[in-house]
């Protein structure tokens, strides 16, 4: 991802709002389904994007320390977004296929970002930072590939269980 064109300032910034962002939709959607195992793994990906949020805000004060970190309403940097309306019902395999594409795309980020960096530490820990991004994209593609397949063999076939 070529981010030569944005500020330091900016691209911080879109990553504390996107990782709060994904933190947010991932809460909302261990809320909303009912398998414990779906519930956890969603947990836990709230609670990694909490620990990124967390770093990226400690690197803009180190960064900026004359600055108050204000997020913006939107950023100009382009990262999907997940769409979760409030009031609509959205299947939750097209949230997860939102869910991987924006996990790609982070990944792709934080490499861009990592090249804006001299220091070894901040350029390590965005390259992790990236890794993990592809971890949390694999969590997502096995549960899709779960749903799918829970959805396909919830098929009902009329006489599959008939004798001869």
């Amino acid at each position: 991802m070529d981010l030569t064109s944005y500020s330091l300032e900016d691209l911080i910034l879109a990553a504390i709002k996107s990782e709060q962002e994904s933190h947010d939709i991932y809460t909302r959607i261990a809320q909303s389904v009912e398998n414990g195992l779906m519930i956890d793994k969603f947990q836990f990906l709230a609670k990694e994007e909490v620990k990124h949020k967390h770093y990226v805000e400690q690197l803009y004060h180190k960064q900026f320390p004359d600055k108050t970190l204000t997020l913006p309403s939107k950023t100009p940097v382009p990262l999907p977004e997940i769409n979760l309306p409030e009031n609509e019902d959205v299947s939750l395999s097209d949230l997860i296929e939102q869910a991987m594409e924006a996990e790609l795309a982070a990944h792709d980020f934080y490499l861009g970002l990592s090249d804006r960096f001299d220091d070894t530490t901040i350029k390590h820990m965005l390259h992790y930072f990236a890794d993990m991004e592809t971890g949390h994209y694999k969590i997502l593609e096995q549960e899709q590939q779960s749903l799918k397949w829970f959805e396909q063999s919830d098929v009902y076939w009329p006489m599959v269980h008939a004798g001869p």
